[in-house]
């Protein structure tokens, strides 16, 4: 089980990067985010809106209503141009982190 702390750290940089892809909606957000896990993160929406929309407000991300395949109205989410230059912020920030775990725990990080 992987903590709330952790889990609420990591959301923004896989919101950014899952939107990175194009333009989703909030339940298909979701579902990637537990697919890419292997089931391991499994959000709730109660957890992702608010993400969603602290990011719309930093105007990284921008939406906009939607009729989808279905015919059902949804709000879809992209990636602004800010959010381009955010993402990338944040991907040297957890990369440092990850050189820094993986030095501190050398080869135990590949034996788990």
């Amino acid at each position: 089980m992987i903590s709330k702390d952790l889990v609420a750290a990591s959301s923004r940089p896989l919101v950014l990067a899952i939107l990175s892809d194009g333009e989703s909606y909030g339940y298909a957000v979701l579902q990637k985010v537990k697919s890419l896990s292997e089931g391991e993160l499994e959000w709730t929406e109660g957890m992702l809106y608010p993400v969603l929309h602290r990011l719309e407000r930093e105007k990284l991300i921008v939406s906009r209503w939607k009729v989808g395949e279905t015919g059902r109205r949804r709000k879809y989410y992209r990636l602004s141009a800010k959010g381009t230059k955010g993402l990338k912020a944040e991907r040297e920030q957890w990369f440092t982190v990850h050189r820094t775990l993986s030095r501190l725990w050398g080869t135990q990080a590949c034996l788990t």
